[in-house]
């Protein structure tokens, strides 16, 4: 199965970490959403989109270029890092996003990062050390999961 791994990681690398570690295991290709080449997605069997959250939802990096992909019938997987524990449903509007394409989401993973955006820098951040061994372990679970579908 052919994967592609599109990651958009500002900050500190935590959504970075996870793509790797997925990518690992899938033989896959990881991407930030600026050198994507839609004509050549075409060629995938699966694509993951991944980012950091801000205010609830992936970055507006790769929510833009889920906007302007083409409709197709690919199958996807989402995953994000996070500082806050789970609180909601932070991949409802990149999965609404996919789906409206045609996609099909086959499976979605998250976990902790560190995070020192806005006002959690004046605390000295939260989530440290995270992503950590058994977030990655998790991933490539995840990832394993993914050779299936």
């Amino acid at each position: 199965m052919k994967t592609l791994i599109i990651c958009l990681s500002e900050h500190h690398g935590n959504t970075k970490k996870i793509a790797d570690a997925m990518a690992g295991v899938l033989h896959a290709e990881v991407v930030s959403p600026g050198d994507v080449d839609v004509a050549a997605l075409g060629g995938y069997d699966l694509i993951g989109f991944g980012s950091g959250i801000a205010f609830g939802k992936h970055y507006k990096g790769l929510l833009k270029l889920v906007d302007g992909l083409p409709v197709d019938s690919k199958k996807a997987f989402v995953f994000s890092t996070r500082g806050a524990p789970r609180l909601g449903s932070y991949h409802r509007a990149l999965k609404s996003q996919l789906e409206e394409k045609g996609v099909t989401i086959v499976g979605e993973f998250s976990c902790r990062g560190f995070d020192t955006y806005g006002a959690m820098k004046l605390i000295g951040g939260i989530a440290k050390g995270r992503p950590n061994e058994q977030d990655l372990r998790e991933a490539q679970e995840f990832a394993k999961s993914l050779e299936k579908s």
